[in-house]
C-alpha cells in the first residue's frame, strides 16, 4: 500500500479531541494534481461541511497555481467536493448533530495513484485541556530523558 503524505494539519490534534477518522477521495482538476505532486498545499485553515443535498465539501484548502500552467490554471482556494459513501455521510452527519462534533481535515496523501484526504470527527479543546496535554507531554519527555541519559 504505497502511501505518500503530501500535507498534515499539525495543529488538529492540539486544537481538537479527534474521535473517528475517515478516508475520502477529493475531486480535483489537472493543474491541482500537478501542484499536489510538487508538494504545494496548505490545509491549516480548511474546514469540512455537509450540504443540504448530502454532499461533503471542503473549504479553504489552498493549492497554489501550477508554475508551468497557462491561463486555464485553477482557482487557489475554491471549495472542493469530497467523495464518501452515502452511509458514511449519514453516519458522520448524525454524529456531528448529536454529539456536536466538527469535521476536520487532518492529512492529504497519495494512495497508489489516487489523492486521498483524511478527515476526522473532533470536539474542540478548551484552554485548560491544551495546558493539561502540554504538561503531560513535558512529563513524558522528562521521563524519556531520565531513562535514557
Amino acid at each position: 500500500m504505497g502511501i505518500k503524505i503530501i500535507a498534515k494539519h499539525k495543529r488538529a490534534s492540539y486544537d481538537y479531541f479527534l474521535k473517528e477518522k475517515f478516508e475520502a477521495g477529493i475531486v480535483l482538476v489537472g493543474t491541482e494534481v500537478k501542484s499536489l505532486r510538487a508538494g504545494k498545499v496548505s490545509i491549516a485553515e480548511s474546514h469540512v461541511t455537509i450540504g443540504r443535498d448530502g454532499e461533503v465539501w471542503i473549504h479553504n484548502v489552498n493549492i497554489p497555481h501550477y508554475d508551468f500552467g497557462n491561463i486555464n490554471n485553477h482557482e487557489e482556494a475554491r471549495r472542493r467536493k469530497l467523495l464518501l459513501h452515502k452511509k458514511e455521510i449519514t453516519r458522520i452527519h448524525h454524529k456531528m448533530k448529536t454529539e456536536k462534533l466538527a469535521l476536520i481535515p487532518t492529512m492529504i496523501y497519495f494512495k497508489r495513484s489516487y489523492i486521498k484526504i483524511e478527515i476526522a470527527l473532533g470536539k474542540g479543546k478548551k484552554l485548560y485541556d491544551k495546558r493539561h496535554d502540554q504538561a503531560q507531554k513535558d512529563v513524558n519527555r522528562k521521563l524519556q530523558r531520565g531513562l535514557y541519559d
